[in-house]
């Protein structure tokens, strides 16, 4: 399980692509699946390749994304860092199920409806 996580966000949720992110998520995750410490950044712009930089740098070990670019995609994936991409959802639930051990790629979170024809 990897030991710390970094989630590319807009607003509450996970942002739709990664070379547009300006504000990102980081979390520890410990060992029984908790979180642990918690941070948010944000980036003076959006750039892709600082963001990569900025991922080696804070010693990140997996990445939940929305859409992200193959160029970075494989070049996370060759430096060894797990992408979870074409997430959608509240970063909270996503980093919950990540924690658990449940996040897939494409993994779509909805929120609950409720029926007005009541």
């Amino acid at each position: 399980m990897p030991s710390k996580v970094l989630i590319t966000l807009h607003g509450n949720d996970v942002a739709p692509r990664f070379d547009q992110t300006i504000e990102v998520f980081i979390a520890s995750i410990k060992s029984d699946g908790t979180v642990g410490e918690e941070k948010t950044m944000v980036l003076p712009q959006a750039s892709a390749e600082k963001l990569c930089r900025m991922i080696i740098t804070e010693d990140v070990q997996a990445v939940i994304c929305g859409g992200i670019e193959e160029e970075y995609y494989e070049y996370l994936r060759w430096k060894r860092i797990e992408v979870v991409d074409s997430v959608i959802g509240p970063f909270r639930r996503v980093l919950e199920a990540f924690a658990r051990g449940g996040l897939q790629p494409g993994t779509i979170f909805r929120e609950p409806t409720t029926d007005r024809s009541r």
